[in-house]
């Protein structure tokens, strides 16, 4: 039997002996615990050698020796790990601990270990940590169960000594709730308040305890909208009230999200704010279409904005008179109903009107669906398009077709080359040298 015991190591001092995959695994545990790590070994991973020269970890560059783990007499250490993959050197290390009444773990020999480290990990603001009898496997089981449970909200996490206050402006990312990052979910789990946006992934919020209070601050384009001073209103009113508020945005909360916003409203009225960012649908929206927004060899800038604002008017900050001279993608937000004004100031700022323009509907959602133009061709082609859409505009937009066209090209190259060999029993060498067109990669 074992007795569970969680350590402080913060500013305490712990030796791994071995620098290898087993030390590579414990060594970023024991530095997030706050200790001092100290690591004996000839090499050290790229990751550990990294940290070394860092100054984050002391590196003794030789092998273990005896008085490794005592000095004079005195225990230098509150911890020793044997990582090595010599059983001798560990069981010596093991030994020289154990006269030192030092814990140890030997990574081979879990039997012949005084100390054992738990499957661990967080989730829901709580550490986890399962040990079972001789079956390591079955206690990082049982933790993945737990923590998957904490982060997902299905088990209530919102019971506790210490609650969550404040206000937590949280991304929820493009649409799929898959998309949400773990802490988002952890604290959405956690919320006694939720002001959600239509953006948002709203299914999560069925998973959420009947006792939430859920807050429709939808705002429709060119339809029905809360007033933002009124959000403003709800976030600092039900956190003085006690209550822990979490403001669910679509994408990122500080990209066109007014998240600035209500940061500053939560800070003036005294009310601690906690944001967490998400998964901006400016580069996840063409991921999933494909399009990667930069290509090496074909541009190496990028240029989020928003298209809410008619270009030239005076409600908009954007340059687009530099964006038409230059050569890098434009990712525009909110832009489907000012499409045919954005097209017609490139056009007449100097973009080809050959320039490929994609409009994603729906970005990762199951009805997601792209359309493809150019600047001369949008205008038509975006009448069946509906908010909510990305425009990506730029030759990125052709990288999907040219893989296309490769793809094919393997596909018939290899029936070429197969019939080749039954003929003469060799294969052709030859390979495309460029990506489906006048672009090299």
């Amino acid at each position: 039997m074992t007795y569970l015991l969680g350590l402080r190591l913060d500013g305490r001092d712990v030796l791994v002996v071995g620098g290898g995959r087993v030390a590579g695994r414990r060594v970023p545990a024991l530095l997030r615990a706050g200790a001092r790590v100290t690591v004996v070994s000839p090499q050290l991973t790229p990751a550990l050698e990294d940290l070394a020269d860092a100054g984050r970890i002391t590196w003794q560059r030789g092998y273990a020796r005896a008085g490794d783990v005592v000095l004079g007499g005195l225990a230098q250490f509150w911890l020793v790990h044997a990582a090595t993959d010599d059983p001798d050197v560990n069981a010596a290390i093991a030994a020289e601990a154990e006269e030192a009444r030092v814990w140890c773990v030997r990574a081979d020999d879990r039997h012949a270990s005084s100390a054992w480290t738990p499957a661990s990990g967080e989730a829901g603001g709580a550490m986890v940590g399962v040990l079972t009898d001789g079956d390591p496997r079955r206690a990082a089981g049982l933790r993945d169960t737990i923590t998957d449970a904490l982060a997902e909200g299905s088990l209530d996490a919102r019971r506790g000594r210490e609650r969550l206050s404040g206000v937590a402006l949280v991304g929820g990312g493009p649409g799929d709730p898959g998309l949400v990052t773990v802490r988002g979910r952890q604290l959405l789990a956690q919320a006694d308040v939720v002001v959600a946006d239509r953006l948002a992934p709203t299914a999560l919020l069925d998973e959420l305890s009947t006792e939430v209070e859920v807050v429709d601050a939808a705002k429709v384009p060119y339809g029905r909208a809360m007033p933002q001073e009124e959000i403003n209103r709800i976030l600092v009113e039900r956190a003085q009230a006690g209550k822990f508020v979490v403001r669910f945005k679509g994408g990122d909360p500080f990209l066109f999200g007014r998240g600035g916003e209500e940061m500053a409203a939560c800070v003036r009225a005294g009310v601690p704010v906690t944001v967490v960012p998400g998964v901006t649908s400016a580069l996840a929206a063409p991921a999933v279409a494909g399009i990667p927004v930069t290509q090496r060899g074909i541009t190496q800038d990028l240029h989020v904005v928003s298209g809410h604002a008619a270009p030239g008017s005076s409600r908009s900050t954007v340059d687009w008179a530099s964006l038409a001279a230059g050569t890098g993608t434009i990712v525009a937000l909110m832009g489907v109903e000012r499409i045919s004004e954005i097209a017609a100031t490139l056009l007449a700022n100097g973009r080809s009107a050959d320039t490929p323009v994609a409009l994603i509907q729906e970005g990762t959602l199951p009805t997601q669906s792209t359309v493809v133009a150019t600047l001369g061709t949008v205008d038509a082609a975006a009448a069946e398009v509906r908010p909510p859409a990305i425009i990506v505009i730029g030759p990125v937009v052709n990288v999907p077709l040219e893989l296309d066209l490769l793809r094919q090209w393997v596909q018939d190259h290899e029936a070429t080359g197969a019939e080749h060999r039954s003929e003469h029993g060799a294969q052709s060498s030859v390979r495309p040298s460029r990506l489906g067109g006048p672009r090299g990669t």
